[in-house]
């Protein structure tokens, strides 16, 4: 049975294969380690690996490894659905935010973010399969909010996350992603040179190599890593 690190190693091993075929730069892609419903030791355990980013999609459960792991060097990001109550924590512990989609939450982030951290690094969410039963921003509304977001002082607007429709077909995965891709290089020709969107966070086990393949530059992986689910 293979240990936390030969997973990681292993992992990390394809993400590269993936890059040098895009023709891309080795390091043009990180590995966000998403470890809901996995115990505070196997974060730790991760840790101890070199693996540094990990991703949430409950504030709860984030509070508690937070809490927990606090002697660790972690780049939280949380990547779940954020209700405005909520947004303190997020607002004060993580680094990054995947799944911005509204002006109400980037409005909070913002007037909550404390002035001794760097702004908030956030990502809107595109709904780009339109999908009546995902949260996210739909693409022609997309630039509209990104205006307004990047106005805020203590967020900064890195780029857009898609969670598309499961396809098993490579192309089509691409096809997808390469939406998601065009999507950002349109924002970039409307925003200011200085606030140009540097980050795509796309791909998961069963896609990660056709979003490698599109422009990618944060991949999320969670069970390859951890196994399945515990808490």
């Amino acid at each position: 049975m293979k240990s936390l690190c030969d997973k990681l190693q292993t992992i990390g091993d394809g993400i590269l294969s993936d890059t040098k075929v895009a023709y891309r730069q080795a390091n043009s892609v990180q590995l966000l380690a998403v470890s809901k419903h996995h115990p505070a030791a196997m974060i730790q355990a991760a840790y101890g690996c070199g693996q540094r980013a990990f991703g949430e999609n409950y504030v709860q459960e984030m509070q508690y490894k937070v809490e927990a792991l606090q002697d660790l060097a972690i780049e939280w990001h949380f990547i779940g659905a954020l209700q405005s109550n909520k947004t303190r924590f997020i607002a004060e512990q993580a680094m990054w935010l995947h799944t911005l989609d509204r002006l109400k939450i980037a409005q909070r982030l913002s007037q909550q973010r404390p002035d001794h951290l760097p702004p908030l690094s956030v990502c809107l969410q595109v709904n780009i399969s339109e999908e009546s039963s995902k949260s996210g921003v739909f693409p022609e509304e997309i630039t509209a909010l990104a205006k307004e977001v990047v106005k805020l002082p203590r967020l900064r607007l890195r780029g857009l996350m898609v969670i598309p429709k499961p396809q098993t077909d490579i192309n089509q995965q691409r096809a997808t992603f390469a939406k998601v891709r065009q999507l950002q290089e349109q924002l970039n020709q409307q925003l200011p040179t200085d606030q140009a969107l540097d980050t795509l966070s796309m791909g998961m086990s069963g896609d990660c190599s056709a979003a490698i393949a599109e422009g990618a530059t944060l991949v999320r992986i969670g069970t390859a890593i951890f196994g399945k689910r515990v808490l």
